[in-house]
């Protein structure tokens, strides 16, 4: 059967568990189940591999997928902020590999209906979770023009923040918002695409109301803290993102924990001694090949990092 989403850097991501003996496997964000199936074949020894997704229809796809492992493997709804329950409910205690794509799907991205592409008409709807309460469509209808402007600067990194917010709340005085149609009639006259710059600023925009409606970055951070505890000496964590933002909280958090000093107190520039609990693998993040990029686009804004525990 073919599935609707291919994974991306999966050689890399194997090469970063070649030398680990991977008993018991966290695949945190499992989607179609693409890196989990590989890594099924690479790895006999796994006696449980558990595959957590906050999309239900992507664990349905997966278990189908993962179905000749079905022995080894465990299926988990949930948000992997939570990653200290979920472990403690699945009475673990500590693994040998973590595993976190943080992209979006193309299977996502491909379905008109869960409003996450410009380029498909569907309601503004953008829940990772379909049981979430919060639609993408509250943000844009109700938010204040404060706060739209706040997360398409700071979330979407797009250099007309202003006249976009300012757009939207005059549109949706008139009626609301209601369709990813809608959304980008109104903006793309005051956010021309010019392909000499690269990317579309409507991705930009609707990058910054998709992480606004999942809280995206605050799930990267919760997680980045608990992630650590729960690996075994010598186990890996491996994390793709997509965007700069998610990266640089990754970098960021693997370089804290690798460190061996606190941040400044404050008194007389004394820095604080504190035990490193982290080696980072990869000192630049891993990229795809142009032969991935050609057979996935989507992969060209991939970037892998790596952290072994100590």
């Amino acid at each position: 059967m073919a599935y609707p989403h291919l994974p991306v850097l999966l050689q890399e991501v194997l090469y970063s568990f070649t030398a680990n003996k991977l008993h018991t496997f966290i695949d945190a964000t499992l989607g179609a189940g693409g890196h989990a199936e590989a890594l099924l074949k690479a790895h006999p020894e796994i006696v449980r591999y558990i595959g957590i997704d906050q999309d239900q229809s992507a664990l349905a796809i997966a278990s189908e997928r993962l179905a000749p492992w079905k022995e080894k493997t465990t299926f988990c709804h949930a948000n992997f902020r939570d990653f200290h329950q979920i472990v403690s409910q699945l009475d673990l205690s500590q693994v040998d590999g973590i595993l976190v794509d943080l992209g979006v799907s193309s299977m996502q991205l491909d379905q008109a209906e869960r409003g996450f592409s410009f380029s498909k008409n569907g309601p503004l709807d953008m829940r990772m979770d379909k049981s979430s309460p919060l639609l993408a469509a509250e943000i844009v209808n109700d938010w204040p023009e404060k706060e739209l402007g706040k997360i398409f600067r700071d979330w979407g990194e797009e250099r007309q923040w202003r006249r976009a917010a300012q757009a939207i709340v005059v549109a949706r005085k008139q009626k609301p918002i209601e369709t990813t149609l809608e959304l980008a009639t109104i903006l793309k006259p005051i956010l021309p695409y010019n392909p000499k710059k690269g990317i579309h600023p409507l991705t930009l925009i609707f990058q910054a109301l998709r992480i606004a409606t999942n809280q995206e970055l605050q799930t990267i951070e919760l997680f980045l803290k608990q992630a650590f505890d729960h690996l075994v000496p010598g186990g890996r964590l491996a994390i793709i993102s997509f965007h700069s933002l998610e990266d640089r909280l990754v970098k960021n958090q693997m370089r804290f924990l690798a460190e061996d000093k606190w941040n400044t107190s404050g008194i007389g520039g004394v820095f604080l001694d504190k035990t490193p609990v982290a080696k980072v693998i990869t000192k630049k993040p891993v990229t795809a090949t142009e032969e991935e990029i050609k057979s996935n686009p989507r992969s060209r804004s991939a970037k892998l990092r790596v952290a072994e525990k100590i």
